[in-house]
């Protein structure tokens, strides 16, 4: 019998569903993945900001871990927001006894604006997370924090890339251009070559979990066994689908449709 692609996410909560969990498990679904999760930490949070953070214990974080291993092995794992270094350190310990290709999104600031990691924590998720990531997908403020350089161009999100694989040792970088003020461009380094992927601007500022959920469709392709360059290349046009029909909900920047256009927006307004 075919196995059910299975996808861990590690990451924190949305109690208004754009982002972080909630998003993730979306998103694994539309992908065609089995979603699980273990829970960082819980926020208040919705389409204005983070209103309230509260962290796991790292305990209850690995017995979260425990539970999904000890019963369902995934075949993937995404992270998100991981916010403590001993956090951290514990999902890492676990990463280490299995043979799974981690995606990390280095969650550090929220759509909004507001921070969502500790300080101290990069320098152990640049040290110890990333060496295990076959991706990682940071915007270009991550990568800036990452790299320890400024990324404004799209040179810079070349360099920031390779320095994420090169000296950092990820197997592979996505570096995301959606702040850029022209086309979004995404820059993948991989197997030693630079790649880009360019789509149209949406004009629209309901991008909440717009990271999240590039993040988790990667996980799930991977999951279900496509290349890294495949992964990334079909999760930037069910990103970009995503963030082209926005839902319009939210009184600030409202989530993406994780429907994409599968199911076209008159059908779900009837």
């Amino acid at each position: 019998m075919p196995q059910v692609p299975k996808v861990l996410t590690i990451a924190g909560t949305d109690p208004t569903g754009g982002a972080g969990i909630q998003a993730d498990l979306k998103a694994f679904q539309e992908c065609e993945a089995y979603g699980m999760s273990a829970i960082t930490s819980v926020l208040a949070q919705n389409t204005t900001g983070v209103q309230q953070v509260e962290h796991m214990s790292t305990n209850l974080l690995q017995a979260q871990l425990d539970s999904v291993f000890d019963d369902i092995m995934p075949d993937a794992v995404k992270t998100g927001m991981i916010a403590t270094p001993n956090m951290i350190r514990t999902t890492v310990n676990m990463l280490k006894k299995y043979d799974l290709p981690v995606v990390i999104d280095p969650v550090m600031v929220a759509t909004s604006g507001d921070s969502l990691s500790e300080k101290e924590t990069l320098e152990v998720m640049k040290n110890e997370f990333l060496p295990l990531a076959a991706v990682v997908t940071p915007n270009m403020a991550e990568a800036a924090s990452l790299t320890d350089s400024q990324v404004q161009s799209l040179e810079e999100m070349e360099a920031a890339a390779k320095t994420i694989v090169d000296k950092l040792g990820a197997r592979a970088a996505l570096v995301k251009g959606g702040h850029m003020k022209e086309d979004a461009v995404d820059i993948l380094y991989v197997d030693g070559e630079i790649h880009y992927f360019r789509s149209p601007r949406t004009d629209t500022k309901h991008t909440h979990g717009t990271g999240c959920t590039l993040s988790a469709a990667i996980a799930a392709k991977l999951a279900r066994g496509k290349s890294i360059y495949l992964a990334v290349q079909e999760s930037k046009e069910y990103i970009t689908n995503a963030i082209a029909h926005p839902l319009e909900i939210g009184k600030g920047n409202g989530p993406v449709n994780h429907w994409g256009v599968r199911v076209p927006l008159d059908q779900l307004l009837k």
